[in-house]
């Protein structure tokens, strides 16, 4: 490939020599570069998308994220959208701080940053043993109580592909979402959702699909995570319940620490502690115990009002 190289570029040079011109050689476009054996090959390129898209690097072939700029281009791809939270049990969309649960969720979020210190953590997922156990209720308040640390981005997925309900308390729209990217039909940032509160982004579901395990095994929920995770400081994932399906499972070997959720006096132990064995120890960060009574005394335990709670 070299010695093609310099010939081109020789007989390129004896050309433009001989009618006294200067010519860019073709050649060079792209830049070469020297391989392991000295061979020429072409730098990569970031293709650009078509003038419709504003001029937005081509991110279904790949994404070099991490500054400013790139940032940037994600808000710009991720226009504001008009979300209605439901006020019941979205806590922090709305400037009061004395409603129930909030600073049980600000505990939560000082302790996760205390582990944050010994380990790596920032995909965080999100699961419980059962449905109806309060799994979307604390993903959903824990992205947003995140993201009201100034400068910090957050990233809320709904990776429960079976019953989506994160749209449903954040006012959203459902699809496109993380299936369409699953299938190839979408790139990283279409399906990128932005509500009114600051650098909080969510990714819905997508479209219902038949096939929640093979899409969720098949490669791209984890190159997905790679490509956007320099953007974000927390990307928070909430899951399919563990003991019917094995969803969970699947999305937890992309993850670096899992957050059980079970409903005070509601899940059975047995299930909770069979759930838990799902999971590698060094994945499995702690428990939060939702629903239970309200007692202010008791602030080593995060507890939730049923006032604030959800069913999902």
């Amino acid at each position: 490939m070299s010695r093609i190289h310099d010939a081109l570029k020789r007989a390129e040079q004896e050309r433009a020599t001989s009618t006294g011109t200067h010519v860019e050689p073709a050649y060079d476009q792209p830049p070469f570069q020297q391989d392991a054996q000295g061979e020429a090959m072409p730098l990569l390129q970031t293709p650009m998308a078509s003038a419709g898209n504003g001029g937005m690097p081509n991110t279904a072939s790949g994404l070099n994220m991490g500054s400013a700029l790139n940032y940037e281009a994600l808000v710009a791809r991720c226009p504001q959208s008009a979300w209605s939270p439901d006020q019941k049990t979205m806590l922090f969309f709305e400037q009061d701080d004395s409603r129930l649960g909030a600073e049980e969720f600000r505990t939560l979020r000082s302790r996760l940053y205390q582990i944050r210190e010994k380990m790596p953590l920032k995909r965080l997922l999100v699961t419980s043993a059962l449905p109806k156990e309060g799994k979307t209720f604390v993903s959903a308040n824990l992205a947003q109580v995140l993201v009201r640390q100034h400068g910090r981005r957050a990233l809320l997925i709904d990776a429960d592909l079976r019953n989506p309900g994160l749209h449903r308390h954040l006012g959203a729209t459902q699809s496109p979402g993380l299936s369409d990217y699953l299938l190839g039909e979408i790139d990283e940032f279409a399906g990128l959702q932005r509500g009114a509160m600051e650098n909080l982004f969510f990714l819905p579901a997508g479209k219902s699909v038949a096939s929640a395990p093979e899409l969720l095994a098949n490669g791209r929920l984890k190159l997905f995570l790679q490509r956007v995770e320099p953007l974000f400081d927390w990307i928070i994932i909430d899951s399919s319940p563990v003991i019917p399906v094995s969803d969970a499972t699947l999305v937890a070997g992309a993850c670096d620490g899992i957050l059980m959720v079970v409903r005070s006096a509601v899940t059975p132990s047995d299930l909770a502690l069979r759930a838990r064995e799902e999971f590698p120890d060094k994945l499995l960060l702690g428990v939060v115990l939702n629903g239970a009574p309200s007692d202010k005394s008791q602030r080593s335990k995060y507890y939730y009002g049923e006032a604030v709670s959800s069913p999902a």
